[in-house]
């Protein structure tokens, strides 16, 4: 009877152990995901930038040739703002569906315990 008794309180921590590194498993994926996200918006966003400034200074001088340069300049900037805010937005909305923990494994280590913490008959 104790030999049983070991024998299954072996098996369930080494069930619990598996699911442990199962856990661990999905979380380095999670993070991988997650920084391959990250230097894409990041490349992207220096791209944007240069581009960005040489199309600014085409369209200022552009409007400049039917309004004073200021105004030119400020009609820019308001557009390359907004355009910003949109990519900010964006990229806050991507990074919420990273999903650092991984909920199947902790479901599945929680029923594991309370299955071991129950009183056997």
């Amino acid at each position: 009877m104790t030999d049983v008794v070991q024998d299954i309180l072996q098996n369930l921590q080494e069930m619990l152990r598996s699911e442990i590194r199962l856990a661990k498993v999905a979380i380095r994926g999670e993070v991988k995901h997650a920084a391959s996200s990250g230097v894409w918006m990041a490349a992207g966003g220096v791209a944007a930038m240069g581009a960005g400034i040489f199309l600014a200074w085409a369209v200022v001088y552009a409007l400049a040739i039917r309004m004073p340069k200021w105004g030119a300049t400020l009609i820019v900037a308001l557009a390359m703002a907004s355009a910003a805010a949109a990519l900010i937005m964006s990229g806050i909305r991507r990074a919420k569906r990273i999903h650092p923990i991984p909920e199947r494994s902790v479901e599945s280590v929680k029923e594991n315990f309370e299955w071991m913490t129950q009183p056997t008959k």
